[in-house]
Order: C-alpha cells, then structure tokens, then sequence
C-alpha cells in the first residue's frame, strides 16, 4: 500500500470482537472506492455494505484429551439431553465464557411444524439458549437464514417462541445485514454473510440429522448454507467441496445434533409423518465431521466414501470421519 493510505489501527484497550468490527469497518471503507467502480459496471445500484477481507472464524475451544470428543445421548426430554451434553463434554463453561457474545444457528430454513422435522427442535434450541445464559453470555443471539419465507419459518417451527422464551435475540434474515466476505475457500471466494455470524465470539451449530436427495443426508455441514446470502443453488453443483469450504470458514464452538426426531426420507423439505422416524436421541460434540459420520452410518448406513466431504474435510484438518479413532461417550438418560 502506498505511503498515505494505509488505515489506521485499532485503538489500545478493545477487546479481540470489537477490534474485529474496527478492522471489518476500516477495511470496508477502504475498499469501498474501487469495489464501487466495479459493481456500478455490471449493476444499476450498489448492493450492501461490503467487506471484502478474507476472515476466516474460529470459534473452537482447547481439546482436552481427558474428555469425549463425542457423545451420543438418548432420553425422552430433549431439553435434558442438551444439558447432559454439556455436561459430559466438560460442561458449558468450557464453551462458553462470561460476556461472551454468542450465536446458535439452529436449521429454520423450511416452513414446517416440529413434528414434520425438517427444522431443529424449538426444545434443544431453548435449553442451548439457557445453558448459554447460565455460563455468563453477554448476549445470545438465534438465527438463520430461512429457504422458505424467514417469518413463517421462524414461527411455525416454534423456534422463534422457543428461544424468545429463554430470552434470546431472535433475528430474522435481513437484506442489509449481509456483507460481502472472502471466505477463503477452493471454490467459494466472495460471499455475503449475514451480520450476526460476523460479530459473534462463539458460535453454536444446532443442525437437525435430515435425509438429503443430493448428499443422502444433510448434517452439520450443510446447515452452514444458512449463514449465507446470495444464490446459494449455485453451491449444489460442487456440493462437496462447497460443504468443506463454508465448514473450513466457520469454525464451531461445539455441534448439538438434533436426532430427537429424523427425517428418514423426502428431505431436506419433507412434510409427511411416515418420513419421521422418533429416535429421541441428540449426538453433540467438538469434532464435526465425526458428528456428520456418526449420523449419517447410524440413520442412512452411509459410510465416509459415500459421502466426500467428509474425506475432504479429513485432508484439511477439520475432523475425524473414522469413528474408531474418535473418543466417544453413549449415555441413556432415564
């Protein structure tokens, strides 16, 4: 950069989110000039505010060898079977720390009722929100970025009235909350995500275990679709990589594995009953695609090469798909 036009630094004295905001808010200014040239050539008006810094989030915790790095959990109590999960896995202090702004990405995306179970459990997602709250959170925020109308969504899967009653910030997807990233993958460069995943300092992935036509199953790594903007069908046409790339970008703090219902076929929509299998079982931990491979062999008896993003995930450091190599802890609850 030319003498005179370097921005300035963050000032002394912020914490590491702040400084983060400074930084995302100088570089977009920067940028903003000839990022204008470019968009106002092919577009008749400027799309949302843009930061196109590369900025890879990393929400992971210390292992710790002493503890599981999964566990599968069943009971009759959804809402128990999350705060057994944190118990085993260290309890929810490891994860989460005092003032801690925190974000929990449950799957919202599909216009259905909980029972229909395309969308994750409103029970799981409350009792993450309250977990978060009791280990200090400054704030605790539940979005997604629905594929059917977001108000709807949020509403009929009960996830809204769900966290809203454990006093979460419930936000729905909004056009000018989007910014422009680099996210630094193979394929997937520039891409807008939504606001909140930018500004959290952890982040909490709350998927729902869902037959997929495409992949056979949509897991984990699939819910990070709805961290994004933009014409994301585009994403199925190298599903795979697509998946390790946004996996390899946002980093969870910890996976909560809605299996208390499944949607054994006809996903990822669904809609009939005779598709939901009730196995009242959730599978948490901190190794992801771990999580993904336990799934998808348990509910689809699909193994790691049937599914390619979990031996991709493997060759960029992101998990285990082994399951014998993983420390795994099963509890039944009473």
């Amino acid at each position: 950069m030319a003498p005179g036009n370097s921005a300035p630094a963050p000032e002394v004295g912020l914490t590491r989110r702040e400084a983060m905001l400074q930084l995302l808010r100088l570089g977009g200014a920067a940028a903003g000039t000839a990022a204008a040239a470019v968009w106002l050539s092919k577009r008749s008006a400027m799309p949302v505010s843009a930061t196109a810094a590369y900025a890879r989030r990393d929400h992971t915790v210390e292992p710790d060898a002493a503890l599981p790095q999964l566990v599968v959990l069943q009971g009759d109590d959804p809402r128990a079977l999350v705060r057994q999960a944190f118990a085993d896995l260290g309890g929810v202090s490891r994860f989460i720390s005092r003032h801690d702004v925190v974000v929990l990405k449950p799957n919202i995306a599909w216009d259905r009722t909980p029972e229909q179970a395309a969308n994750t459990n409103p029970d799981v997602v409350a009792e993450a929100v309250k977990q978060c709250w009791q280990a200090g959170a400054k704030r605790v925020i539940v979005t997604d970025v629905s594929c059917n109308e977001a108000e709807r969504c949020f509403h009929r899967s009960g996830i809204a009235a769900a966290a809203r009653s454990e006093g979460a910030d419930v936000i729905l997807p909004d056009p000018a909350r989007f910014r422009q990233v680099n996210l630094g993958g193979e394929i997937l460069q520039d891409w807008q995500v939504f606001e909140p995943f930018l500004i959290a300092d952890k982040v909490i992935n709350l998927p729902i275990a869902k037959h997929h036509g495409l992949t056979g199953a949509t897991l984990g790594f699939k819910n990070w679709y709805g961290i994004l903007g933009g014409e994301r069908n585009r994403l199925h046409q190298q599903i795979h990589q697509s998946l390790v790339d946004l996996a390899a970008f946002m980093l969870p703090t910890l996976t909560l594995m809605d299996c208390y219902r499944v949607l054994l076929r006809n996903g990822p929509t669904g809609g009939n009953l005779e598709d939901v299998a009730v196995h009242k079982t959730l599978i948490a931990g901190t190794d992801p695609v771990a999580i993904d491979a336990y799934a998808a062999k348990t509910y689809w008896d699909l193994d790691p090469d049937s599914l390619p993003y979990l031996k991709l995930a493997e060759k960029r450091g992101l998990g285990q798909p082994d399951l014998k190599q993983v420390r795994t802890r099963f509890t039944q609850l009473a």
